[in-house]
């Protein structure tokens, strides 16, 4: 069977061979540090085992009540905000066909998603597109007080109880939240609703493989069984030995690049349905690298279209920067560009080729091309989009930030940085508690 594999050989010329293999040693270290649980954040490595943890009975739990939604539901609105929905939509968005929202019939709901903006217009007119639909809610929040969904929660939570009834709305309402505590567990155990547990020991960004990622995925009708396979199937090709290991081979290109001054990380994907999967990789990355005044920045590009806006800068603009590309091998559907008589747009020369091998000639000649603008290039090679294949690439994802966060010295699982926002808004909102800090940013900005 095929796995996702690693391809460095136009990231290989822009570092120095010695120094590459020293780092054989270090992503090992790093890597220890991670399984053993002993290095910055250890408190929050539950992700880490839990491919091979997570029982099939639990599974079934998941499958089992994602069936329960769709059988009284068109669409089911998953609420949250940053790894409470990046990684369910990226999968979700990867998997399906990329125009089934304009299908009718399917006999899985669609699944939308709220909580995660501010966006007053979007929320209204999500109610307002709601109004005459049979729908069902999955909420996930540890503490059901983050601003976001909670906002999203209560204006979805009232509405739905006012069209069907408050028994009606307990079993079109699941909850995702802590075990024991928190604002949403408590009004989960009063109202009744049908709850999963986000364990204490995993952040968000690292949750995708949960109940918070696993409900959305099942509802929207995909193979959950086999997005945890690929990620076991992940877990022991991160366990073998640096020449067979892309977890350690990315970790440590990414590190060496970094430490030459290349800031700048851009994912590139010459798929549209992998757009998402970058929204969720910048969320991981961003959120676990950047801190201390460290981290390479995340960006990324869809490509070919983005050659014809970003592909300038990429070419020749400031040289702090290199790409990763997902390349998927298969294609789901084959069509052939066909043979015209007139031929006034000179492309006959193409008839009879699949589309996707243009694709790919585009891919490789971008690939060259960035590479002599000296631009470094990490290719990840995907068999294709599929169920397994995504659980291999996520906890690819995941096992190689924690080690790249770990050669930064820094605590890959922790998000300082974020408090500092939420400070202002609430004292600018005036929320109860923080009058002091209310008086002194209206000092600050009269």
């Amino acid at each position: 069977m095929k796995h996702l594999q690693i391809d460095l050989r136009n990231a290989l010329p822009f570092v120095n061979t010695e120094n590459y293999k020293s780092y054989e040693q270090l992503t090992k270290n790093e890597y220890q540090k991670v399984t053993n649980k002993t290095g910055k954040g250890n408190d929050f490595l539950g992700w880490v085992n839990l491919p091979e943890n997570i029982s099939d009975h639990h599974l079934d739990e998941i499958i089992s009540t994602a069936n329960n939604l769709k059988k009284i539901s068109e669409y089911i609105v998953v609420i949250g905000i940053g790894g409470s929905y990046l990684g369910a939509k990226a999968v979700i968005e990867a998997i399906s066909g990329q125009f089934d929202h304009f299908k009718k019939g399917s006999s899985n709901p669609q699944i939308l998603f709220a909580g995660q903006n501010l966006s007053e217009d979007y929320h209204y007119e999500l109610l307002e597109f709601l109004k005459d639909k049979k729908y069902s809610i999955v909420v996930i929040s540890k503490s059901g007080t983050t601003t976001e969904p909670a906002i999203a929660f209560r204006l979805l939570r009232k509405d739905i109880e006012e069209r069907f009834g408050k028994t009606e709305a307990t079993k079109r309402i699941v909850a995702i939240t802590d075990k024991s505590k928190g604002a949403l567990r408590n009004l989960t155990n009063q109202e009744g609703y049908k709850s999963f547990i986000i364990d204490d020991d995993i952040g968000g960004r690292y949750s995708v493989l949960t109940p918070v990622g696993l409900l959305p995925i099942a509802c929207a009708g995909f193979d959950i069984k086999q997005l945890v396979n690929g990620a076991k199937s992940m877990m022991d090709i991160s366990a073998k030995s640096f020449s067979e290991n892309p977890v350690f081979q990315y970790a440590a290109i990414r590190h060496i690049l970094y430490s030459q001054k290349k800031t700048v990380e851009i994912l590139a994907n010459y798929d549209p349905r992998l757009n998402f999967m970058a929204e969720w990789w910048k969320q991981l990355y961003g959120e676990s690298e950047g801190k201390e005044n460290k981290g390479i920045f995340p960006a990324s590009v869809s490509l070919t279209t983005d050659l014809h806006s970003l592909g300038q800068y990429i070419q020749e603009g400031l040289r702090n920067m290199f790409e990763t590309v997902i390349s998927v091998d298969k294609t789901k559907y084959k069509l052939e560009i066909p043979s015209d008589n007139d031929n006034f747009d000179k492309l006959n020369y193409l008839a009879g080729k699949p589309l996707d091998y243009v694709n790919k000639m585009a891919e490789l000649g971008t690939t060259l091309a960035h590479v002599d603008g000296n631009v470094p290039n990490i290719k990840i090679l995907l068999p294709e989009i599929s169920e397994f294949y995504l659980g291999e690439l996520i906890y690819f994802f995941e096992k190689a930030c924690a080690v790249s966060g770990y050669l930064l010295d820094i605590n890959p699982f922790d998000q300082p940085g974020v408090e500092a926002y939420k400070k202002n808004m609430f004292a600018l909102l005036e929320k109860p508690g923080f009058e002091e800090e209310t008086r002194k940013i209206k000092d600050r900005i009269s």
